[in-house]
């Protein structure tokens, strides 16, 4: 959690540049070059074989790299919840055992955000991750649905209509639900997700509405049926029909759909 400075000045005391106490972010540096964090990754072969570095591959106890600046994304699952989340809710990439969880590496890059949902932090730009070897299996894209979990609500839609039966996509394209039970489960772990909202309840059920949309909106098979659960848990939660709609409106908007 405190990783080395690259110059002189800094070794063994990157606080001097100003940084936040556990460098994560580095601060407003005097130095030749920002050297701390995510702003001292290199390819460099100069840096990488000088003295200085000899000396912190020697004492390091872990080596990590700046996913975004590999054009990476991140998804750092921090517990079993989070990883059977992803299971369901993510698609297959490539991944990596972690001490607690698993990274589910992507190919992209995206703002950086921790807490996301509970156990999920996502580490790409401005965010350094452990290396913890090449992992299993082949990395793919990095999809929308990872993306919309840092999306905040926008300002709210004006719809036409204030009804629950919102049409949830046009229909047509590609099933990939596999299964009956993959839909299920899909809306399940999104009614969930609203319920067990203790805060910022708006953006949750928006964000929501956008990871369904995003999984099971594109293909026909999301019903009436289900949107009207999902509105449901929403206004459990205190959300109003015109929220629910707005949100939902907004959602698609997002995914041009």
């Amino acid at each position: 959690k405190l990783p080395f400075g690259n110059c002189r000045n800094c070794a063994g005391v990157p606080s001097r540049c100003g940084g936040r106490p556990n460098m994560k972010i580095p601060g407003p540096c005097t130095c030749p070059a920002p050297c701390h964090g995510w702003a001292a990754a290199t390819t460099d072969p100069t840096v990488l074989r000088s003295l200085e570095w000899a000396r912190a591959w020697g004492e390091a106890a872990a080596v990590a790299y700046h996913p975004g600046g590999a054009g990476l994304t991140v998804v750092d699952l921090d517990n079993p919840t989070a990883i059977a989340w992803a299971h369901e809710a993510l698609p297959a990439t490539q991944t990596v055992t972690s001490t607690r969880g698993e990274h589910w590496i992507y190919r992209g890059t995206m703002q950086s955000a921790n807490a996301v949902r509970p156990g999920v932090d996502i580490k790409s730009q401005m965010q350094y991750a452990r290396w913890l070897g090449p992992g299993a299996g082949t990395i793919t894209e990095l999809p929308e649905v990872v993306r919309a979990l840092i999306v905040k609500e926008p300002s709210p839609a004006r719809p036409a209509s204030q009804t629950l039966a919102v049409p949830a996509a046009p229909g047509g394209g590609e099933c990939r639900h596999r299964t009956p039970a993959f839909l299920e489960r899909g809306i399940a772990m999104a009614e969930q997700r609203i319920t067990e909202a203790r805060e910022a309840v708006h953006a949750t059920v928006y964000r929501t509405f956008l990871a369904v949309l995003s999984t099971h909106g594109r293909c026909g098979c999301l019903s009436d049926a289900h949107v009207a659960r999902l509105f449901a848990a929403a206004q459990a939660k205190g959300e109003s029909p015109r929220h629910c709609t707005d949100a939902w409106t907004n959602a698609r908007t997002r995914l041009g759909m």
